[in-house]
Order: C-alpha cells, then sequence, then structure tokens
C-alpha cells in the first residue's frame, strides 16, 4: 500500500502557557483518507503543523514513515501541508510557484495541475495577493493535490471555497487518490461534505483525542430510527437522542449507543433503523460545557 504511515503518542505541543495538545495518540494507516475533525481551537493545526514539521513538539514521540519528521530530508520530501492560505509566496505569479514545486517535488503532477488551474479559472500569471480568498485556496487545492506526497495535509484548505467548487474539489480528490494512492487527511469542519470521502476518523476536542476509529465502526455506535412519529417516541424513550426531525406523522430520531434487542423491537414497532451521519455523532461528542468530561463512544477504537 502506497503512502507514509504516522504513528503518535503521548504528544504535547505548548504555545507558551497554553497546551495545545495534551499527550495525545492515534495512529494514520498508510494509503487511507483519514479525516481530523475537531472544532476550532482543538488542536488540529498544531497537530497537522508536527507531523509536517512546521512546528516543533514539546513533548512525545512522533514518527512518519518510521522516522522523526523533525529536520529529516526524506521524510518532508515526502511530506506536503497546505493550510487555507495555500503557503505559497505571495508576491510571485502562481506560474512560478509551480515550476518551483515541479522542480523539488518529485511527484509533481504538472498535468493535474494545469487542469485543475483550468477547472477552477486560476491565471496562472496572477499572484496570490491578487486572488480573492475563494481563489487562494482553491491554489492551495492545486499545491496540494498536484504534488502527489506519500503523506499530503490539508488543512481546512477548502473553507474559503463555494460549494461548487469543493465539491469539485472533494471529487477530484478521490479520483486522484484512486489512480495514484497515498496517505491523505482532510482537516475540516464541514464533516456532511467530506464523510464520503473518509475511511478513518480521528476526532480531537480540547487538545485531546476523543475518538480514533475507522469511519464504519464509529457510525456503528449509534443508530437512525424512521417511522411513525409515535413509535419512533416510544422506541427511543430514556435513550441518548441527538438529533431529531419530523415531517407531518413521521419521525426521525438519532440515537447514540445501540442494544442487543433494538433490530426486533423496532420490527414489532414497524419501524426502521439506519446508519448514523458522522456529523451527528462529531457534534455529540464535542457538545460539553467546558470542564466536563468528554463522552466517548462505545465502540470506541483506539490506535
Amino acid at each position: 500500500m502506497s503512502g507514509f504511515g504516522v504513528e503518535v503518542r503521548d504528544l504535547t505541543a505548548r504555545y507558551d502557557t497554553t497546551v495545545a495538545l495534551d499527550a495525545v495518540s492515534f495512529t494514520i494507516r498508510p494509503g487511507v483518507i483519514t479525516g481530523l475533525l475537531g472544532r476550532n481551537g482543538s488542536g488540529k493545526t498544531t497537530a497537522l503543523s508536527v507531523l509536517a514539521a512546521f512546528r516543533r513538539k514539546t513533548s512525545g514521540t512522533v514518527l512518519v514513515d518510521g522516522e522523526d519528521p523533525w529536520e529529516n530530508p526524506r521524510v518532508l520530501a515526502g511530506t506536503c501541508l497546505v493550510r487555507e492560505s495555500g503557503d505559497v509566496p505571495v508576491d510571485q505569479k502562481l506560474q512560478a510557484t509551480l515550476e518551483f514545486l515541479g522542480d523539488r517535488r518529485p511527484l509533481f503532477s504538472r498535468e493535474l495541475a494545469d487542469s485543475l488551474m483550468d477547472r477552477f479559472e486560476l491565471d496562472p500569471l496572477t499572484k496570490p495577493n491578487k486572488l480573492s480568498r475563494g481563489k487562494r485556496s482553491a491554489f492551495g487545492v492545486v499545491v496540494g493535490l498536484a504534488s502527489r506526497t506519500p503523506l499530503t495535509l490539508l488543512d481546512e484548505v477548502h473553507l474559503g471555497m463555494d460549494a461548487p467548487s469543493r465539491y469539485a474539489f472533494y471529487d477530484v480528490l478521490l479520483a486522484d487518490w484512486l489512480e495514484h494512492p497515498r496517505t491523505i487527511v482532510l482537516s475540516s469542519h464541514l464533516i456532511g461534505e467530506v464523510e464520503r470521502l473518509l475511511e478513518d476518523v480521528v476526532v480531537l476536542d480540547r487538545g485531546s483525542v476523543l475518538t480514533a476509529a475507522d469511519a464504519d465502526t464509529l457510525r456503528s455506535g449509534g443508530v437512525t430510527v424512521t417511522g411513525a412519529a409515535e413509535a419512533v417516541s416510544a422506541f427511543v424513550a430514556d435513550r441518548d437522542v441527538v438529533a431529531r426531525q419530523q415531517l407531518g406523522r413521521t419521525a426521525q430520531a438519532t440515537l447514540i449507543g445501540t442494544r442487543p434487542d433494538d433490530t426486533a423491537r423496532a420490527a414489532q414497532a414497524g419501524l426502521e433503523l439506519g446508519p448514523v451521519a458522522l456529523q451527528d455523532l462529531f457534534v455529540h461528542l464535542t457538545d460539553r460545557p467546558k470542564g466536563a468530561a468528554p463522552t466517548r463512544p462505545s465502540t470506541e477504537e483506539s490506535r
């Protein structure tokens, strides 16, 4: 399987007196697309910056393809971190940046870059400081995907883009990953949009890991119940309900946690059970008062 794997153990990162990451541990499997999810201030950007050796860890162990990435030419040559700003020289034309990357990134695809430049309507003779926020984000996507590095880290890179551009980005990311497998870590708030891309998920909250699991395992920690409103209400009584919807006499409730007799009970009541969206699980996991203990799904699978 292509791509760099990542092992993080007891990683702590501090900014002066602020603890951005507090002894976090997780694994990123090589060759898969992993979602790094968390609210603002959860530590996502810090974690990705440490993996890419943009900043030094305070303590703990970080291994990228089996080696510490800090001042490691081999690992750094195979790692690309792109943030929303694009992390490119603002006073150089886009064309010059692409040429620079082509000279220094051995797997850089100029064909893909040119295709994406056309798709996002980016003028190669323009400088980043002359672009709108959405166009700067689009150029960050070009850099991140066309580099085709064994470890590609995309930190909220798509947030400045409008909806059609974001969906074009998702389609290209998936198609190019299938053709050229590598490890991609996608940090995002837009979980409902990106969850179809994700095989694994790491959820950070206030500098700690709430859960790290494959997406299917995480989804199995909950269930949706759909049917007649009265029957749904009876079924979810005394259960942990995180979302409700109703249209006429039909209702749907989203539960966290499953019980052995759920399938039989639902069949008897004429109800349908279905999977839970990652967005609902994310909201449930991270929705807690400051200082309260984190909620973890019963199906958590630590790596």
